[in-house]
């Protein structure tokens, strides 16, 4: 049989159709998708008979040899009956069908060690937030309705009280992240003028968000001063015009210069702005509600304590230090932030209603006794060592389930060093504990890649020394098993590797 021969034997997309096996993959996607899909695997099959090679009479296999011709395909007929079945096809399809319509945006174990990690999503959400979400997205809610009165309301009044309450703000408004924050409170109050800056914050935080970049677009005049190790009060002073809108002390989150270095308190530069009726506008960044520095962990400045100092405007994030929903922040006094409320581009920046459903209700975890219990971050941040080296042993006892298959990779349980992450607190190093594994079949490079690749939940880890590395700070309750599971899984591939 020829290659011509062959290609008869495939079927044609309206008998896959109307294949009993395809009834479950109508139902799951739309008709056009699967005719699509079916027709692109016969072009893929198509393609690899007709690149097969011929073989001579005598090559052929005894358990081919009813496959006639002058020039055979050889192993053809046993491929053909693997590959060109309806059934066959059909599973490929759906396989393929699978994986492309898998949700992209999915949940991962973090076992980096970094609490605030950008790129897995920053802060997890508490059970009250979570819960919070779900029951006012679910159906509708009193987003911008006021209840007692039956008359529209703002959706900015579900949080602005307890913001206030919790930082001594006179007013509060919420934007959907912080970048947006800034550049809502640079054009509202120095558009047009100048807004004077220390050389020595004019940093880029992260994804190309630069300060003087952010000043231009909002169309603010950027007026330097000092040095980018030494700014003095009277740097600013002397800087001073009529056409001066806004002093603007900006924390520099993961940048840190140390040494030879000076800069104003907060107190004399408030004082100093408010001499000259000119208003003063911190960008806190990270934006820490709960004051981390009584627990020994660092000295990253709380909301409360910029505003008690005498900053008019502060902004910050919600979904970092705070423990929430990713959100922008806006706190000060009320005529300034009044003018805000009513600029033309809130509308653009506004969170939705389940950022402010999750804020407020991380806002209300915030206030009880101990936010640390209930706060994913907080309990993360001030976790002891102790407890961190009892969770380590309570995956290695869930991995004594699985020693059959553990028998490539040989874990140790070690001291190791997390970090805050999400440009918050840099120079703080959080003692941990973490499980190190190591294979003497496969490097570290490819383990962490089988870890990544775990069917259920990947697995995020670090790698070091030709190790991997899990990190238990970053492990949430209850992902104990998924973690015993999932190293099981990648175990097992490395013992079948050796199998085959």
């Amino acid at each position: 049989m020829d290659k011509t021969d062959v290609l008869r034997h495939l079927p044609a997309v309206h008998r896959l159709l109307a294949a009993k096996e395809a009834k479950v993959l109508l139902e799951e996607y739309p008709s056009t998708v699967v005719r699509i899909a079916f027709g692109e695997e016969l072009q893929r099959l198509r393609e690899c008979i007709l690149a097969l090679e011929p073989q001579a009479d005598s090559e052929i296999d005894e358990r081919t040899s009813e496959w006639s011709g002058r020039n055979h395909l050889g192993p053809v007929p046993q491929w053909v009956s693997s590959q060109i079945d309806i059934p066959a096809i059909v599973q490929r399809v759906a396989e393929q069908l699978a994986r492309k319509y898998a949700p992209s945006l999915r949940p991962v174990l973090n076992l980096t060690g970094v609490v605030i990690h950008t790129n897995l999503g920053r802060a997890p959400l508490s059970a009250r937030a979570l819960q919070s979400v779900v029951e006012v997205a679910q159906g509708y809610s009193t987003l911008e309705f006021q209840v007692e009165e039956g008359a529209r309301s703002s959706r900015h009044v579900h949080v602005e009280r307890r913001i206030c309450d919790m930082t001594g703000a006179e007013a509060a408004l919420v934007v959907n992240n912080n970048a947006a924050a800034v550049f809502l409170v640079l054009q509202e109050m120095a558009e047009g003028g100048e807004a004077i800056v220390s050389r020595g914050q004019l940093v880029e935080i992260g994804g190309a968000f630069r300060v003087p970049d952010i000043m231009a677009q909002s169309g603010v005049e950027l007026v330097e001063v000092g040095t980018t190790n030494k700014t003095r009060l009277n740097d600013y002073e002397r800087a001073m015009s009529e056409r001066t809108r806004l002093l603007v002390r900006v924390h520099t989150s993961n940048f840190r210069i140390v040494g030879f270095t000076e800069e104003p308190d907060l107190v004399s530069l408030a004082q100093l702005a408010h001499r000259y009726q000119i208003p003063l506008f911190e960008d806190l960044g990270s934006g820490a509600l709960f004051d981390y520095a009584e627990r020994g962990i660092g000295d990253e400045p709380t909301v409360a304590a910029s505003i008690a100092a005498g900053v008019d405007i502060v902004t910050f994030s919600g979904d970092k230090l705070l423990g929430g929903a990713q959100a922008g922040i806006v706190v000060g006094r009320r005529s300034y932030i009044d003018r805000m409320k009513k600029h033309p581009l809130l509308r653009a920046l506004r969170p939705d209603k389940m950022t402010l459903a999750a804020l407020e209700a991380t806002l209300i975890d915030h206030q009880r006794p101990h936010p640390e219990t209930d706060i994913p971050v907080l309990r993360m941040l001030t976790e002891s060592v102790d407890d961190l080296l009892q969770r380590a042993n309570a995956v290695m006892d869930l991995l004594e389930e699985h020693r059959q298959w553990l028998t490539a990779l040989h874990f140790e349980v070690c001291e190791n060093t997390a970090k805050v992450g999400g440009g918050a607190l840099p120079l703080v190093e959080l003692p941990s504990v973490a499980i190190r594994i190591a294979s003497e079949k496969v490097g570290a490079t490819t383990l962490s890649r089988l870890l990544r690749t775990v069917p259920d939940v990947p697995i995020i880890a670090r790698i070091e020394d030709d190790a991997v590395w899990l990190d238990v700070r970053t492990l949430l309750p209850g992902q104990e098993f998924l973690l015993a599971k999932g190293l099981a899984d990648v175990g097992q591939s490395l013992v079948s590797r050796e199998l085959t």
